[in-house]
Formats: C-alpha cells, structure tokens, sequence
C-alpha cells in the first residue's frame, strides 16, 4: 500500500478513537471503529473490566485501520457523524448530516425516538455512511 493509498483511505481518525477510548470501558471507541458487538460486550462489562479497555490503547492503531479499509471514502465524514451522534444523538443532529431530514426530525421530536434509535445507530451508522459514500461515488 503506498502513501497516497492511506490517505485515500482515511475514514476514521485515530485521535478521535483515542478521545473516545477515555470512556472506553463505555465502548464508544469500539462503535467508532465499527465494531458494535465489542462495543456492546465493552458497554455491559465495563470494558471487559478494565482489562481490554487498557488493552485497547495499544490495539487503537490496529482498529483504525481496519475501519479505514472496511469503510468506503466520501463527501459524508464519519468523524463529524460520530461526533454529532455521542454527544448529540437523541436531538437528530447526525441524521441531518446524513441528509435524512425526516427521520432527523422524528428524532428530534422523540429524544431519538426513546433513545432505541440512538442505539440502533451506534450499530448502523458506519454502514449507513459507507453506503450513502458508495452511491455518491456511482452518481
């Protein structure tokens, strides 16, 4: 893989992963790097006690990574998506982003429709954004 390569690549920022590693036993950094089923293990154990949140710190290089070459590249940026979801999620903000007004309006409306939709995008929305990247780029 060349320089140029990565750079194209870039679809996760690893000093967001670290910022988000900080609430790590949480795991918000696992969601980020498209990994909700760790996410969802860390999120119920605390990061599976405190043993594979520190792990992680060394692993971070590793998920970033692997998110940059699963995910495809685009005019929708996963950080600010990310961003607007953990600290804005039940307001809607990242669905507007996404350029769905209407479900960002039911959000709005419903604390993120009681906060299961909230949920259900921390699951989603890394496939959700590759996939709006991926018919932009066939437009």
């Amino acid at each position: 893989m060349h320089a140029s390569d990565e750079i194209m690549n870039d679809t996760h920022s690893l000093l967001v992963g670290y910022l988000l590693w900080i609430f790590g036993f949480l795991g918000a950094h696992r969601f980020y790097f498209g990994r909700p089923v760790s996410g969802t293990v860390y999120l119920f154990t605390f990061g599976l006690l405190g043993i594979g949140w520190l792990v992680d710190l060394f692993l971070m290089p590793s998920l970033e990574r692997q998110a940059d070459s699963s995910y495809a590249v685009g005019a929708i940026n996963y950080t600010v998506t990310w961003v607007l979801l953990v600290f804005l999620g039940p307001l809607g903000l990242h669905r507007f982003y996404l350029g769905k007004p209407w479900t960002g309006l039911l959000f709005l409306l419903t604390c993120g429709i009681f906060l299961i939709g909230v949920i259900y995008d921390w699951w989603t929305v890394n496939e959700q954004i590759s996939k709006e990247n991926m018919y932009d780029r066939t437009q």
